[in-house]
């Protein structure tokens, strides 16, 4: 009986529909703050096809689409929990990124990689149950979360407002086959130095911040953590200087180059690993850069936590550090699913490196008591290619990914709660 209900949830799960449904997405520029158009799109997909649909304000006017698949009851819930935000456009773009364009197995687009295409398989997913006819006993929540790639405001708004489930995937691009149960944890923070400003014809008597800073992002190339290693994630911890501004005053007026610039802004990110903290992360750094000022007593910095909210989309959320144990049952039905999709067990659970360097939205929901995991499909994001050439997903990897996470689904929900 249950090969046969299996194979009726299947059938309803087509590579042109998943395609056709990504590309949707993909014409939606999305980017950090700016995901309501698509959780419009997503709200007006959802309704009419029999879920029931909230469209959450995280921030005034910033909304995100969160559907439920009602159980008949007694079942246990699973959500599938992706991000709508996508990553910024960077310099050099072959192809129109807000254009979908389909090249072989790739699929190309804004976000397509992170992580349109996972959206796309797991709203197929529990399409293919619901156009199925197959009833779950447990809830199915499709969360369509906002602001993964600034910390997850999203999820933990979600967390906050009190919606729980029993269990979580999130189709992030780990590539099929590989299950992530481990990552880094991510903290965002400023740095400012100050100047004394002044017209360049009396340049003796002014301090240039942005000189000033110049000291400071080279030391900060040389800074020994406090932390115990981890053989899973060897190449952490890891700070890379982002952003750069400076200019005269604390608007960073740019347009006045004949006067020393009294203001400088670096926006720093910092990969951290189990047992660092925050306040143990500043006191390495600090213990770094003191130094500095005690060579050069015109060199005055400050370390804010989160950056200023004049920067828009900044990260004011920490992203912990996520450790899942292996023996959680979701991690065990995705496997079991992932072997009957495709008649291979899965690659690796645990880190998957690189992907495990950085962090995700599994944390808010580890955090809110709620065991979860990261599998989707996979495709440009962990590659490193001037301009847009990262930014597609493996089509075929949509395709497995949707059927694993319907048979998880299958699984999970049919769970007596009790």
């Amino acid at each position: 009986m249950e090969d046969s209900v299996n194979t009726r949830v299947l059938q309803q799960i087509k590579e042109n529909e998943i395609v056709a449904f990504a590309k949707e997405l993909i014409k939606i520029p999305s980017f950090k703050t700016e995901e309501t158009p698509v959780a419009h799109m997503l709200a007006d997909f959802f309704r009419p096809r029999g879920y029931q649909v909230e469209l959450q304000e995280v921030e005034p006017g910033r909304l995100q689409a969160i559907a439920t698949l009602r159980g008949t009851g007694g079942g246990k819930s699973l959500m599938f929990n992706g991000h709508t935000d996508i990553n910024s456009i960077p310099r050099g773009s072959k192809r129109d990124p807000s254009i979908p364009c389909v090249e072989g197995d790739r699929l190309y687009g804004q976000g397509a990689e992170n992580m349109k295409g996972g959206v796309a398989s797991m709203i197929m997913a529990a399409e293919a149950i619901r156009q199925s006819g197959v009833g779950l006993k447990g809830d199915l929540v499709v969360a369509c979360v906002v602001g993964e790639t600034q910390g997850g405001e999203g999820s933990h708004f979600l967390m906050q407002s009190g919606l729980r489930t029993d269990m979580s995937v999130q189709p992030e691009p780990t590539g099929v086959g590989n299950i992530a149960t481990v990552h880094a944890g991510i903290v965002h923070m400023a740095i400012h130095t100050y100047g004394v400003t002044g017209h360049i014809s009396v340049q003796e008597k002014t301090v240039n911040a942005v000189a000033k800073m110049s000291k400071v992002i080279d030391a900060l190339q040389h800074v020994e953590f406090t932390y115990t290693p981890r053989e899973d994630l060897p190449a952490m911890p890891r700070l890379n200087v982002g952003s750069v501004i400076g200019g005269r005053g604390e608007s960073y007026i740019l347009i006045e180059p004949p006067y020393i610039p009294d203001y400088c802004t670096i926006l720093v990110d910092v990969h951290f690993v189990p047992g660092q903290t925050v306040d143990t992360i500043v006191q390495d750094i600090r213990r770094t850069l003191d130094p500095l000022t005690a060579r050069d007593p015109q060199l005055k910095y400050e370390v804010e936590i989160p950056p200023p909210d004049y920067f828009k989309g900044r990260r004011r959320l920490v992203m912990e550090p996520l450790d899942v144990p292996k023996n959680e049952y979701i991690i065990q039905a995705v496997s079991r699913s992932h072997q009957e999709v495709t008649g291979q067990p899965t690659r690796a659970i645990g880190a998957i490196l690189p992907f495990s360097y950085s962090a995700g939205d599994a944390t808010w929901l580890w955090q809110a008591g709620i065991p979860c995991l990261e599998y989707g499909p996979g495709g440009g994001f962990n590659e490193s290619i001037e301009g847009d050439d990262n930014f597609y997903v493996s089509i075929s990897e949509m395709v497995t990914c949707a059927k694993v996470l319907a048979l998880t689904a299958l699984d999970v929900c049919n769970l007596d709660s009790g």
